[in-house]
């Protein structure tokens, strides 16, 4: 099936906003909270990856049936993903039967005969391998296309992940020996030593159950990384926290101690309905506002610690049809943009093989649609583009130190077109540099220009006499994704979009109570920034100046 033009305008948009990425000098390590690799001076390299299952009860990537594998890792890379965490169940290394079990036995166990013949069309070389060597295919083929892997530890019996009771939750589990898990890291660790793109290992998938324990926690987490970090000293080490990866706050008593340095990292999960439907049934300020300060308490204290915070799984229903989730997405990507964090969507898969006694099950929470063939939701990948590029880092440096204004909602920054239109949203690799001030001055870098406001839904405009309150953005509400500055009546205005992206002001809405209204096109936040292009951006002109001085003072 050919590409669709939306898709064909996708791909060109991936390209440009990522042109100036390149690969990593590999192995990676971390310097303080930031990855970075193994060229001169180690360069920050952000993790901008996807989630592709291959833990469930075919114990195959999902997919094969439906594209071919090569295929397949080169879509990730068109969707400017650069990594995949790439599930698998303990099992398939340390129970000999199971990882000799062939693709197509596997398939054909479970009924599946569309399966074994969309195998037999689009893989026909991984049909009649074992299991294990399928997997292995599965990381060749992600390394002939240089997209890197993180090995994730998801569960120990194959199978849909995850609940309380399924045995596989924490140490002493019915399924989860721990003297069983760590000679199945060192087994993987070691099978994929020479496997270059093979970046980390993740240790174990959201822990969580009756048994779950700190003291125990640290014992066998401590022991498998030590046991990874012995097979193959080139990885990083992902560790998880406790109920379902989602509490990491007892690191802040009593840090893990291990032989090793450089090479740890924490992870993390969010989802809309880590809240219930707080989102839906909730003032969507509040809501975020609440959920943040506790994310902040549970987890994103580490990244102020000096270790990595790697968000290895969050995502939404890409219909666009749950509110929940739809409000829960501006939030996150307001979050991960202010702290240019490390990431894995949830997930690449369109569809599954058979996910909890369900052929063919459609996932829509896949980045790819049901037969594998391209993105379910294009604005979707467009949306997020802008987090899978680096905003800050060690060896990015090719500007200099100044803030960008991002908006979550499109996930669009500020820019100014030229010296007479008025301010827009545009791709933030184009965003125009800012300085920030202690009074809550925003002044373009290297100007006398500050942003101000003019009126109730009328465009935000520069000036040069920066002192009065018009000029003062203030973060308000309880998300502090509000920027609100008064007019000369003394009104407080928030910073707005219009229909055609123009930067406006307007009343503020939503700002507290009720559950009814949306604020998302008053999100913004003010991101500290070293890359981007820096074309455009500087002085204007002294003439431009004095031009701008006769007419007012303002554009």
């Amino acid at each position: 099936m050919g590409l669709n033009i939306l898709y064909l305008l996708l791909l060109l948009f991936a390209t440009t906003a990522h042109h100036h990425l390149r690969a990593a000098a590999l192995p990676l390590s971390t310097n303080s909270r930031w990855i970075v690799d193994d060229g001169n001076g180690g360069e920050r390299v952000k993790l901008s990856c996807v989630n592709w299952v291959s833990h469930l009860d075919a114990v195959v990537a999902e997919g094969l049936s439906k594209q071919p594998v090569d295929m397949i890792s080169k879509k990730i890379l068109e969707m400017g993903f650069n990594c995949v965490r790439l599930t698998y169940p303990l099992f398939l290394f340390t129970n000999d039967t199971l990882g000799s079990v062939t693709v197509r036995q596997s398939l054909r166990k479970l009924g599946l005969i569309e399966s074994i013949a969309g195998f037999q069309a689009n893989n026909p070389s991984i049909i009649d391998l074992s299991l294990i060597k399928a997997f292995q295919e599965v990381v060749s083929s992600l390394d002939r296309n240089n997209v890197m892997m993180i090995l994730d530890n998801q569960i120990s019996k194959p199978g849909w992940c995850c609940s309380d009771f399924d045995g596989n939750g924490f140490f002493g589990d019915q399924y989860f020996d721990p003297d069983v898990w760590l000679k199945g890291l060192t087994k993987v660790a070691t099978i994929f030593n020479n496997s270059t793109n093979v970046v980390a290992m993740s240790l174990r998938n959201e822990l969580r159950g009756p048994k779950q324990n700190i003291t125990i926690w640290y014992r066998y987490m401590q022991k498998g990384a030590e046991a990874v970090h012995a097979a193959n000293p080139n990885l990083l080490v992902i560790m998880s926290g406790l109920s379902y990866d989602k509490d990491l706050s007892f690191l802040q008593t009593q840090p893990v101690t291990l032989t090793f340095s450089q090479k740890l990292v924490f992870e993390v999960h969010w989802y809309g309905f880590s809240n219930s439907e707080e989102w839906e049934n909730g003032n969507p300020n509040e809501v975020c506002g609440r959920v943040v300060d506790s994310i902040t308490r549970k987890a994103g204290f580490l990244l102020d610690s000096g270790y990595p915070l790697f968000v290895s799984e969050w995502g939404i229903d890409q219909r666009g049809t749950n509110d929940n989730d739809n409000r829960y997405l501006n939030c996150f990507l307001a979050w991960a943009a202010n702290h240019d964090l490390d990431w894995a969507l949830w997930t690449l898969a369109g569809s599954y093989y058979f996910r909890q006694g369900v052929v063919g099950m459609e996932e829509f929470y896949g980045v790819l649609n049901w037969d594998w063939c391209g993105p379910r939701n294009s604005s979707f990948l467009e949306k997020i583009s802008a987090v899978q590029s680096p905003f800050q880092g060690p060896g990015l440096s090719n500007t200099r130190p100044h803030k960008i204004i991002f908006h979550p909602s499109t996930g669009l920054c500020v820019q100014r077109r030229s010296f007479f239109k008025p301010l827009i949203l545009g791709p933030c690799s184009e965003a125009e540099h800012w300085d920030y001030t202690a009074r809550e001055i925003l002044t373009i870098k290297g100007t006398y220009y500050c942003l101000q406001a003019d009126g109730i839904g009328k465009n935000a405009k520069l000036g040069i006499i920066c002192t009065d309150q018009s000029s003062k953005w203030e973060p308000i509400s309880a998300s502090k994704l509000h920027l609100s500055s008064k007019i000369n009546n003394g009104t407080i205005v928030c910073l707005d979009v219009d229909s055609e992206n123009n930067i406006v002001t307007n009343n503020c809405k939503c700002l507290t109570n009720g559950n009814t209204c949306d604020p998302a096109s008053q999100w913004f936040t003010i991101i500290n920034a070293t890359s981007g292009s820096s074309a455009a951006k500087g002085y204007f002109p002294i003439s431009s100046i004095l031009q701008s001085f006769g007419a007012n003072l303002l554009v």
